[in-house]
């Protein structure tokens, strides 16, 4: 069977791959076909509801919704035709009705509006929406305002929290022209299980929802009244998620997720919302030196009185102050660097306290965060950095994750993991703790605090009582089988379940689970490595992977989630 399809696209033959639509073979070509409930970026299916992409296909009756039709062999495709163009400009025409004038929009540039004007659209004939009958606004939310009289009813934001999050918060509820979004059952936004994680604010192409700090006030705003943009990535956590700052008059406006290898455009609250530290009054924005009549150090230093402590100075004084403090030292001086430094960064730093200082007193947080997973890593696999990164789980069948809690402190990570699950794919949770992401798992292990080991040897001691390893694998990969063969045998399930807490079939269950897998991951977080036995812990998840041939194929392998958003990084440069 070809993987292409040839077919008259406004009078040109076009070849074009396989399995796209004809939306997004014309916008390939540069051609622009407008669009409202669909959203050209990772994560969103298109839904062909708006109506506003129609296109006219020779030999049908009817118009057709590019965004959701793709293309046959030898089909005659129009978009520019008086009927397609005249339908297109008929729903803007009729979807702008019903919206406040754009001089007092939630957003003057929103997409909407783009697209109205593609169509030739500025006002509507026809009337709007009775009184009463449009739901209130709903400012409940600190960080988002819910404007429903702008919305559409797209559904671009269900898909947001329901398909690409996976938050399951809005629905819509409603017949006909009444049918609006609503978060959990009719709950103000506020008031809602809603995370903030802005995936439907970012979606929305009315306005209907906005950050609240661009409508603050009147409730009127626009999304691209803004000095600059600045592309940088986020500081919170291990993700590494691209974002754009927008900057009006000095401070940040508002944040978006954009396309990175990491996220795909998704943020969480802390990388979309979580930006006020940088413009709070604490914040230390001039160099200080410590003034001559300053009480004895110690933690006596109220951030909001500062000069009594501490003397305004300007860079050149406090950089020649620093250095004349250090000059002529040499081991007293340490040097802690960051995670969340550049690569270049990273380097200087440790260069300056090896030539500087004479000696290799730098470090960074991975001494604490991820030493032992490093230690295992090195010893087992040659290296200490991931073996796979973690949206490799999209090709992955069945995964384990232990002593983590992505969905709290990597929740961009965790939407990949609970997409993983909505495709059929097995999701095995480790925890002492009750969490989150205990509703996506197939097997949730709540075993004792400290029980790793143990639980983790009966895991693998099934797997070789039962023949489930990849003796392939093994052969050409793995040294010392035999012994770990012997190391195993005394670790029953029945035996270990008394001390881990887990039943003795849960723990043949859930390995027979993960040996049968055609790609398997492991992920594992600082409740496996911030542990007196936490290089045990990933020896054993480490064996684990490797007997089962589980690392080094796509949609396999070893991660260990980092806390900031260059751990490795920082620890390449030394």
């Amino acid at each position: 069977m070809s993987n292409t399809v040839k077919f008259t696209l406004d009078g040109t033959e076009v070849e074009a791959e396989s399995g796209l639509t004809i939306w997004e073979v014309a916008n390939g070509r540069g051609l622009v076909i407008p669009h409202l409930c669909h959203k050209p970026a990772p994560g969103y299916r298109p839904d062909g509801n708006c109506r506003a992409c129609m296109v006219e296909i020779d030999g049908e009756r009817t118009l057709a919704a590019s965004c959701i039709r793709e293309p046959l062999d030898g089909m005659v495709v129009t978009t520019n035709s008086a009927r397609a163009e005249n339908a297109r400009k008929m729903v803007v025409e009729m979807l702008v009705a019903d919206q406040p004038a754009r001089e007092d929009a939630h957003d003057k540039s929103a997409h909407l509006w783009d697209m109205a004007e593609l169509n030739g659209v500025s006002k509507s004939r026809f009337p709007k929406l009775e009184e009463g009958r449009i739901p209130l606004l709903d400012d409940s939310h600190v960080a988002m305002s819910v404007n429903l009289d702008a919305c559409i009813s797209c559904g671009l934001c269900v898909r947001a929290c329901r398909e690409v999050q996976v938050n399951d918060v809005i629905g819509m509820s409603g017949r006909g022209h009444d049918s609006y979004p609503t978060f959990d059952m009719a709950d103000p936004m506020g008031g809602s299980s809603c995370v903030a994680c802005g995936e439907c604010v970012q979606a929305c192409p009315t306005g209907a929802l906005m950050p609240a700090a661009v409508t603050a006030g009147d409730g009127v705003g626009d999304s691209k009244d803004f000095d600059s943009e600045t592309e940088s990535v986020c500081a919170f956590c291990g993700v590494g998620c691209q974002i754009s700052i927008k900057v009006k008059d000095g401070k940040v406006k508002y944040v978006e997720g954009i396309n990175g290898p990491a996220n795909e455009g998704r943020l969480c609250v802390k990388g979309r919302f979580g930006y006020d530290y940088i413009h709070h009054n604490h914040r230390l924005t001039k160099p200080l030196i410590r003034r001559d009549d300053a009480p004895a150090k110690g933690l006596n230093v109220d951030p909001g009185n500062w000069g009594s402590v501490f003397r305004e100075a300007t860079w050149d004084e406090a950089l020649d102050f620093a250095a004349n403090g250090l000059k002529g030292r040499g081991r007293e001086v340490a040097g802690f660097g960051s995670a969340k430094c550049t690569n270049e960064e990273a380097y200087l730093f440790q260069k300056f306290i090896r030539e500087g200082f004479k000696h290799n007193n730098v470090d960074h947080c991975t001494r604490l965060c991820h030493a032992s997973s490093v230690s295992a890593l090195i010893e087992n696999v040659g290296s200490g950095a991931v073996t796979a990164t973690f949206n490799e789980i999209e090709n992955a069948d069945v995964a384990i994750v232990i002593g983590a809690n992505p969905i709290e402190n990597h929740p961009v990570a965790a939407t990949y993991f609970k997409q993983f699950t909505k495709r059929g794919g097995k999701l095995i949770v480790m925890d002492p703790r009750g969490q989150a992401l205990k509703r996506f798992a197939t097997h949730m292990l709540q075993f004792r605090p400290g029980a790793d080991v143990s639980m983790l040897n009966a895991i693998m001691h099934v797997i070789v009582e039962e023949g489930l390893y990849d003796q392939q694998y093994i052969e050409a990969y793995t040294e010392n089988w035999e012994a770990e063969k012997a190391h195993l045998k005394d670790f029953t399930p029945e035996k270990m379940s008394e001390i881990c807490g887990i039943d003795a079939e849960t723990l043949r269950a859930v390995a027979r689970t993960f040996a049968g897998a055609k790609a398997g991951m492991i992920f594992w977080g600082m409740g496996v490595s911030q542990h007196i036995h936490g290089t045990d812990n990933a020896r054993c998840l480490i064996s684990l992977a490797l007997m089962t041939g589980q690392v080094g194929r796509p949609g396999s392998g070893l991660h260990p989630l980092r806390g900031q958003n260059n751990v490795q990084g920082a620890s390449d440069a030394g």
